[in-house]
């Protein structure tokens, strides 16, 4: 560098940073109390009881012959008690927890912050999604959380865990969100999507708030990964959204949920199907099969084809868009911008609920028959959903419920009848046809899930 240069850099003058001076005492602190103060309030420990029904045989336990002798012993009645959390999203006592805090509950007691108790139902439950919907009896004028926009939400944004830890009071941890469309954790049946913190979560915050610096809920804590049982850094919240519509079904007198139904099977897209469409990178959800009464086929969509976005938002797995139009609910008519053959396109679909076609042709078996008690119906989108089947075949015959002898076979509902004493059933009315009494062996062939299982017995 030439000495002349060298000397006026030099002298250059020398900017110091402006002072700041902080605006408030929060500021000066960097503490989280203004926003657990407003949000704590709002957030409830749950004691909810269970009672199950438990037999007691000398198998239990054993790896081999407990298989054999599930029906064998005395059926007596257990009472279970669970711990959890819960938040109140309205003023007259909707508190929204996890349905495996209070799905099957049979009586569940709510204590808030100022130690105030009351008694609640569920109003609305849902165990795929994990969400349960109580009201409070005799509530009034409580402190409620406001539910924000969880697709806002970005990685790196500060969260606060608010819930009741291994029983120990309520409890405020810290953290941001680490990853948001997290979508394979074997829960909700195939259909898991959230959002995930590093604000520890722990056995007891199930059904907790998990808020912003707002005290906004963006989400419902519901899992966490751990191999010791406790938290680990990463625990999992369902957003916010869902939560909307949950809340919304609730108060529209709803008591089951209602998901749109797609119709569709996809898959992510990796780099070699993304190399082999000719794409840059990969992105989107292939489609891989329509049925026939699919609102995305009545709205042209056709199997090849990539879904890149719902309703403006993008995703890239099947479960992301299950999320998007389960929050999204039925009734409405969305946008889905997707790639046909290369050509960006756009289409409107309408949001319906299963159509309940084929007919279902639902019976129930009486004293005539051998598997007396069995209800079975015809396969159809009403029925898989109402199941919460995500994975059976779409045609043929399956257990809608089983009691007395039929249970007794060991059918279970969601099993697909496939032959009975190697005659093939089609439709509910060969059941019929082929149980009335006359052999004294008998072998039903059935899918369960992805098994094939043969059941034999004798009369």
């Amino acid at each position: 560098m030439p000495v002349a240069l060298a000397a006026c850099l030099m002298l250059l003058p020398v900017t110091a940073p402006a002072d700041t001076v902080p605006g408030s005492q929060a500021e000066i602190t960097m503490s989280f109390a203004p926003v657990v103060k407003a949000a704590t309030p709002a957030v409830v420990n749950i004691y909810a009881t269970v009672v199950v029904q438990r037999r007691e045989t000398p198998f239990a336990g054993d790896p081999f012959f407990e298989q054999f002798f599930q029906d064998f012993g005395r059926v007596t009645p257990r009472v279970q008690n669970s711990l959890g959390s819960g938040v109140i999203v309205s003023p007259e006592g909707i508190v929204v927890s996890n349905y495996h805090v209070v799905g099957q509950a049979t009586e569940i007691r709510v204590e808030l912050s100022d130690r105030r108790e009351y008694r609640a139902h569920v109003l609305l439950a849902d165990e795929q999604a994990d969400l349960a919907v109580l009201q409070l009896e005799g509530a009034a004028d409580l402190p409620s959380l406001l539910l924000r926009n969880s697709d806002d939400l970005e990685v790196g944004d500060l969260v606060l865990a608010i819930g009741n830890p291994f029983g120990v009071g309520q409890t405020v941890s810290s953290g941001i969100v680490s990853g948001l469309g997290r979508s394979s954790l074997a829960v909700g049946g195939g259909r898991s999507y959230f959002v995930q913190t590093d604000a520890a979560i722990n056995p007891g915050n199930s059904g907790g708030a998990l808020v912003d610096m707002k005290g906004q809920l963006v989400g419902i804590n519901t899992a966490i990964v751990t191999k010791g049982g406790g938290s680990n850094g990463i625990g999992f919240a369902i957003p916010a959204n869902l939560v909307r519509n949950f809340i919304d079904q609730a108060k529209a007198g709803e008591t089951r949920f209602k998901r749109p139904w797609a119709g569709v099977t996809g898959q992510a897209m990796d780099s070699a199907m993304a190399e082999a469409l000719g794409l840059p990178r990969p992105e989107g959800v292939v489609l891989s099969a329509l049925h026939a009464d699919s609102p995305f086929k009545a709205a042209g969509l056709e199997v090849g084809d990539i879904i890149l976005s719902v309703d403006g938002e993008a995703t890239d797995t099947p479960q992301g868009v299950m999320f998007r139009l389960a929050a999204l609910g039925v009734g409405r008519e969305i946008t889905v911008d997707y790639l046909h053959r290369g050509e960006a396109r756009q289409a409107r679909v309408a949001l319906v609920a299963p159509p309940d076609s084929p007919p279902r042709e639902a019976v129930t078996l009486g004293e005539s028959s051998v598997l007396q008690g069995l209800e079975v119906a015809r396969i159809n989108p009403a029925v898989l959903d109402e199941l919460e089947l995500s994975d059976s075949p779409t045609d043929g015959v399956i257990v809608m419920d089983a009691e007395g002898l039929a249970a007794r076979t060991g059918l279970r509902p969601g099993d697909v009848l496939r032959t009975i004493n190697g005659e093939a059933v089609k439709v509910p009315g060969d059941v019929v046809r082929l149980t009335a009494p006359g052999p004294r062996r008998w072998g039903i062939e059935v899918q369960r899930g992805g098994q094939q299982l043969l059941l034999r017995f004798r009369i």
